[in-house]
C-alpha cells in the first residue's frame, strides 16, 4: 500500500497573482526538509503539497513532524493512495485500516470529491467506504455525531487518498517570503516566542545575543544557543551574533545614576542592534517585549530605547499576556529551557528602582556622560557568530 504525505495550504490559499510566488517558495522548503529523511518526491497540485516516498528506506514518521513544522501548512497527514474506482477503495479500506483502527469502537466517514468527473457523489462515497469498513472491522459501528475515529476520503485528480488524525499545521507563510530580521535573544521565555512569531510570518530570523563575562556564563550562553537550534526545528538554519557587554555595563555602573542603568543598557542594546542588523543585511529588528510586562517595557521606555534605532522594530508579543506568552512557548518547546537558572546580561548591575516613565532630556543628560560611540566600537569589535541547524551547532567564520 502506497502512503503520501498531504500538506495542505494555510492562509496561502488567500493569495492573489503572487501566489506562485510563494507556493515557489514553499516547495524549495519542502524538498529540503524532506531530503533529510530519504529520498522524496514532492508535488504541488491543487492547493496541497503532496510528499511521497521514493523507497521503503525513507523516514515517513521524521518527514511527517518535519511538515508539521513547516510554515506555510494548517493540516498535514500521511494518506494511503490507490487509484479512483470502488474496487480500489474496497481494497484501500481492507489493507490500510484494520491495524490502524484496532481498539476503536465507532467511526463516521467524511467525503471530498474535487474531481467532479468522479461518477459517484460525495454522499454515495461515504455509504460506500462505510460499508466496506463494517466489513473489513469486525464490531465496528458508525456514529456520526460522536465518533471515535473520522476516516477521510478524497477523490482527487491524482487519485483517491484515504486518511484521518488530521495534525495540526504550523500555519502562517514560508521562510523567506517577509525578508530578515535580527531577534534580540535572550535567555528568557518572551525572546524565542517572538522569534516564531516572525518567522511564522515568513521572515528569515537571525539573531543576536549580548553576554556579559564574567558575570555572565559560557553555560547561559549555551543555553541561548540551545534555545535558537529549538527555534530551527521551524525556521531551519539561524545564525546567532555574540557581544560582550562588560566594559559597557561597568560603564554605566560607575558612571550613571543607578535608575537609569536598565535604560542606559537598553539604547545600546538597540543601537549594537541595528548596527548589525545592517552588517547582516536584516531589514527589521525584532524583540520579545510585552507591553508594561517589566519596567523597560513601558510606553514611555520603548519610546526611549527605539530612539536608538533606525530601522522598524517588531514586537510580536506586545499585546500578550505572560500566560499566553509561556503557552506557545511550550509548543514549539522551548519553556524548559527557558526557565534553566543561569543568569543573563540584563540581569547584572539590575537597579533596585528603575524608571519606567522616563524624561527623554533626563535619559540624555545621564547618556552624555559616557563616550557612547567609542562604547559600540569597543563591543561591536568583540562580536563573533554561530551557526545553527537542526542538527548542529558550530562557530561561523565569515
Amino acid at each position: 500500500m502506497k502512503e503520501v504525505i498531504l500538506c495542505k495550504y494555510g492562509e496561502l490559499v488567500l493569495k492573489g497573482a503572487n501566489k506562485a510566488h510563494f507556493e515557489a517558495m514553499l516547495v524549495r522548503r519542502v524538498k529540503a526538509r524532506a531530503a533529510r529523511y530519504g529520498s522524496f518526491s514532492v508535488r504541488n497540485v491543487q492547493s496541497t503539497v503532496y510528499v511521497e516516498p521514493l523507497d521503503d528506506s525513507c523516514d515517513l514518521d521524521g518527514a511527517l513532524e518535519s511538515m508539521t513544522h513547516t510554515f506555510g501548512f494548517n493540516r498535514v497527514t500521511v494518506a494511503a493512495v490507490c487509484e479512483k474506482n470502488m474496487e480500489s477503495l474496497r481494497a484501500c479500506v481492507a489493507e490500510y485500516l484494520p491495524r490502524r483502527m484496532a481498539g476503536v469502537r465507532s467511526f463516521k466517514v467524511e467525503a471530498k470529491r474535487s474531481d467532479k468527473t468522479f461518477p459517484f457523489g460525495s454522499p454515495e462515497i461515504c455509504a460506500e467506504v462505510g460499508a466496506f469498513i463494517l466489513e473489513s472491522i469486525p464490531g465496528i459501528r458508525v456514529d456520526v455525531h460522536h465518533p471515535e475515529r473520522v476516516v477521510r476520503v478524497e477523490i482527487r485528480e491524482a487519485g483517491a487518498y484515504i486518511h484521518f488524525d488530521q495534525l495540526r499545521g504550523a500555519g502562517g507563510m514560508p521562510i523567506g517570503s517577509s525578508g530578515r530580521g535580527l531577534l534580540l535573544l535572550s535567555g528568557g521565555i518572551d525572546s524565542p516566542v517572538a522569534g516564531f512569531m516572525m518567522a511564522k510570518r515568513g521572515m528569515t530570523v537571525d539573531a543576536l545575543h549580548f553576554e556579559s563575562f564574567p558575570y555572565t556564563s559560557e553555560r547561559a550562553r549555551d543555553k541561548v544557543l540551545s534555545l535558537a537550534q529549538k527555534v530551527t526545528a521551524y525556521s531551519d538554519c539561524m545564525y546567532v551574533h555574540v557581544i560582550s557587554l562588560t566594559h559597557v555595563q561597568e560603564e554605566i555602573k560607575n558612571k550613571c545614576c543607578e535608575d537609569y542603568f536598565t535604560l542606559l543598557l537598553r539604547r545600546f542594546m538597540m543601537k549594537l542592534a541595528a548596527r548589525t542588523a545592517e552588517k547582516c543585511h536584516c531589514g527589521a529588528l525584532i524583540t520579545g517585549e510585552s507591553l508594561g510586562q517589566v519596567a523597560s517595557q513601558t510606553l514611555e521606555a520603548i519610546r526611549v530605547t527605539d530612539a536608538m534605532a533606525d530601522m522598524p522594530v517588531f514586537r510580536p508579543c506586545i499585546g500578550l499576556d505572560k500566560e499566553e506568552i509561556v503557552q506557545i512557548a511550550r509548543r514549539i518547546d522551548t519553556y524548559d529551557t527557558s526557565i534553566e537558572p543561569y543568569e543573563d546580561c540584563c540581569t547584572v548591575f539590575t537597579p533596585r528602582h528603575p524608571k519606567t516613565r522616563p524624561e527623554p532630556e533626563k535619559v540624555a543628560a545621564e547618556a552624555a556622560k559616557l563616550d557612547f560611540d567609542a562604547l559600540c566600537d569597543e563591543a561591536f569589535a568583540t562580536m563573533y557568530t554561530y551557526k545553527i541547524t537542526p542538527d548542529e551547532i558550530h562557530r561561523y567564520e565569515e
